[in-house]
Parts: C-alpha cells; structure tokens; sequence
C-alpha cells in the first residue's frame, strides 16, 4: 500500500497583516512559528495568556509605544497553523500596521507568502487540502448560498464523503494485491465476482458525490456567458436587464459597444460573468474590427453564449449561428419583441428548422423585462444549477476532474478483475485512489500546492 505523508513546515516565524489594504477601525498582524514566544516579550512586553484576549502597548526597539491594543495568544499544536500563533488587533491605518510588521521582522519573522498560514495548517494535518481551499471559497464567496457552501467544506463535509469512499477503495485494494501476494491459497480470490461488485459499489459512490461536487463548484466558479449579434441587436440592454441596473451605455448608433464589457451577477446564488461584445459585422473602422476580433475570441472560450437576434429584422438565425465555433453551446434570444407584438418565452421550434440544433429559442424584450425571467431560469437549467441547500458544499473543478479519473480508473479495474488479470487491476485501483488522495491532499505535488497557495490573500 501506498505511505502517504506530509512535509512539516519549515521552522520560519512568519508574519503578514490579515486585514484588507486601506485605513480602517481596526488592524489584525497575525505571527506563526517558534519565535513567537520572544516576539511577543519583546513587542508586548510578555506573553499574553493563551486564548485571551489581553490590553497592551506595542513597543518598538527604544521601548516606546506606537500603538495599543489587543494582543492574543494560541500556543501550538492547538491554533490554526498547529504552531504557536500570535495576533495584535491594533489601529487600521496603514502606517501603523507597517511598523508592527516592520518591528516583528526586526524580532526575527520574515514575510509570509501568500497563503502559507493557511498552508502551514494544512502542512501540519490541522486542515487537509479541500478544507484550505474552502478557506478561499468562503473569503471569495459572492453570494450567501457560496459562502455558507464553503464553510460546510471547511468544516469537512466534503472532505467526510471523500475519505469514506477511499476507505471502502482501500480494503479492495487489499483483497486484490493479497491475490497477487499469495497465489498458491487454495481460494482464488480474483475469482470472486463480487470484487467487480465492490468495484461498481464504489464507482456508484462517486457518481453519487459527483453531483453535488459539481453543484459546488458552479456555486463558486460561476459560468461565463458572452452576449454576442449584430449591432443594434439589443445586447447592452439585456446586460443591463440581466444585471438589473444600468451597466453599459445603450444607444442607437450602430457599433457604441466596441470593447469587451464584463459584469458579474449571481442569480438565485449562482455567480455568472456577462460579457457583452461588439457586434459581429464587418467595418472598415479600425478600432471597431478589433472589438470583432476580441468577441469572436471569448465566444470561442465561453461557458455558454447568448446570441441576440433584432425580432423586427429579417436576419437569417442560421447566418447570425454562423458565428458561433461548431460544437459551443448557444441559446437564441429574440429580442425588441415590444415592437413586433411576439409573445415572451420559448419559442417551440418546428421540427426540421435550423435552429433546432441550439438550446433554445427564447422571445425577449430587454427594455420592458418580458421574457427576462425565463431567459434566467434558462441559464440555470442550461448549467445544471438548482438553488443550494443545507448539503451543498463547495468544491473545484479539480475536485471534480479527480472523481472524474478516479472512477474512470475503478472503471478500468472492473474490466481487469471481471478478466482475472489481478497485477493490472491493482494498478488501477491504485491509480484511483491516488486521485482521490489528491483531493484532500493525502498525496500531491509541490506544483500543486503552489498554485493552490499562491491565489490565496497574504495573511490566510
């Protein structure tokens, strides 16, 4: 069986302020590591008593105050980092915030990396990998449905699921590779069908995480949805209308939007990134060409695209679709129908039309609001989206790509053991717990934790 570890962190005392930039009422330095003890004698003139919170001035070389306010102390293993961590809760302005981290680097400390707080409690098994990023999730969220999702995963629901299914994964294993071990017992192990049972059982528990891993991570990644048609065709309005207020500028003159415009709102708590393009047309006009050229590229890397066609003009729905890369997904809306009297809605299309090929075909008017509604409830359904409850948890695409491979793998292994070929069947379930290890951090690559670590806020 695999021996899966972590690395302790390093033996630095690190400090950062883990409040946002600018001035404020109040001020938090956090410091981790072994010279926390002396820093605090040398800054506080002691050391506070353990998780309380204590008044006192904060010294600089000479001995003088600059500040005061409240210190507190979490002796190791029992804080956040699982080593000895001080924070002084002083004034908010920036100067003042400077010269405390500017004295504990004096002390000592040096400057930590974005993320390594939350890092060195992952590091020390305070937290495993899924948890740090609901870390993140939760300081991101952009809706109360995301951030309630990513505390259920700090706190270890996702985590639960996943360690759950890697146990029932880790007895398989043992079945397999003690087939393999002893060949010469008189019971042939591989032999039994109902390894291929517990293979399928397993596989069935992920495709049951699945879902709500994917719900997780639309609640906080969102999709991305380009606005793209003609000049004039209403695009602006419907970003606005989508937006519910006045975003971007709406005019009657051909080619107003010539730059990528993005927005970002939450419907029903499911975070969407608009962008609304120039419209697709050929011009002589440099400046306006190059707008083209940019929305053709973020049509060709949307989640999904609203193709906006004029309902009072004659353009061919197959010419505008034109546009769109083949194989992307596309929804048609037909705008202005304020002007020509279409009722608002889906449009049933007859059967053999182009246009069946699209998702669907919606009438709208961006200007009085009609259609609108199902215009959104659309976009959900299209993402598979339905409104978090009290399980949702929050979760990445790389969660989800993991249980994607891992039950690929579990896949494969239940092909091999159904053919008695026990050596590759244990490679595939090796393989598939190894993917799901890298969910929660069990096993993974320094490269890995970089990327993750780094996107974090400096001072978490």
């Amino acid at each position: 069986m695999d021996n899966l570890s972590r690395t302790p962190s390093s033996g630095d005392t690190i400090v950062a302020i883990a409040t946002p930039p600018g001035r404020g009422g109040i001020g938090i330095v956090r410091v981790s590591g072994p010279e926390v003890a002396s820093i605090a004698h040398s800054l506080l003139g002691g050391l506070p008593k353990p998780r309380q919170a204590t008044l006192r001035a904060f010294r600089d070389a000479r001995g003088q105050a600059f500040d005061e306010g409240l210190a507190l102390y979490f002796p190791g293993p029992n804080s956040f980092t699982g080593e000895d961590v001080l924070e002084v809760h002083g004034h908010g302005g920036p100067v003042v915030l400077d010269m405390m981290v500017a004295r504990v680097l004096e002390l000592g400390a040096r400057p930590a990396r974005p993320g390594e707080f939350s890092e060195r409690a992952f590091l020390n098994g305070k937290i495993d990998l899924a948890q740090a990023e609901a870390v993140a999730d939760l300081i991101a969220s952009g809706s109360v449905s995301a951030a309630r999702a990513a505390l259920r995963s700090l706190q270890g629901e996702f985590s639960r699921h996943v360690h759950a299914i890697v146990a029932d994964l880790v007895g398989l294993r043992a079945q397999v590779e003690a087939a393999i071990d002893f060949p010469e017992e008189e019971i042939d192990i591989l032999a039994d069908h109902r390894l291929v049972q517990q293979c399928q059982n397993i596989r069935k528990s992920i495709a049951e995480l699945l879902a709500p891993a994917r719900q997780g991570c639309l609640l906080q990644e969102g999709m991305t949805v380009v606005l793209a048609g003609r000049p004039n065709s209403g695009k602006s309005s419907l970003l606005n209308a989508l937006a519910r207020h006045d975003r971007a500028i709406v005019s009657a003159i051909p080619g107003t939007t010539r730059d990528l415009l993005h927005e970002h709102i939450d419907i029903d708590g499911m975070p969407l990134h608009l962008i609304d393009t120039a419209g697709l047309r050929e011009s002589g006009d440099e400046i306006e060409r190059e707008g083209v050229r940019r929305a053709r590229a973020v049509v060709a890397e949307a989640d999904h695209i609203l193709l906006i066609a004029d309902d009072c003009s004659a353009d061919d729905p197959d010419v505008l679709a034109a546009f769109i890369p083949t194989g992307m997904s596309y929804t048609l809306v037909r705008n202005k129908i304020d002007l020509t009297g279409r009722e608002p809605g889906t449009i049933r299309t007859p059967p053999g039309s182009q246009t069946a090929a699209c998702a669907a075909e919606i009438a709208i008017s961006a200007l009085t609001g009609a259609g609108v509604d199902v215009l959104r409830a659309h976009l959900k359904s299209r993402m598979g989206f339905q409104i978090a409850g009290e399980t949702t948890f929050s979760a990445r695409r790389r969660h989800v790509d993991a249980l994607i491979r891992a039950d690929q793998a579990l896949g494969s292994a239940a092909r091999e053991l159904g053919l008695r070929r026990g050596e590759l069947a244990a490679e595939e379930l090796r393989q598939a717990q190894r993917d799901l290890d890298e969910i929660t951090g069990a096993f993974t690559s320094d490269d890995l934790l970089g990327q993750i670590f780094t996107n974090f806020c400096i001072g978490k």
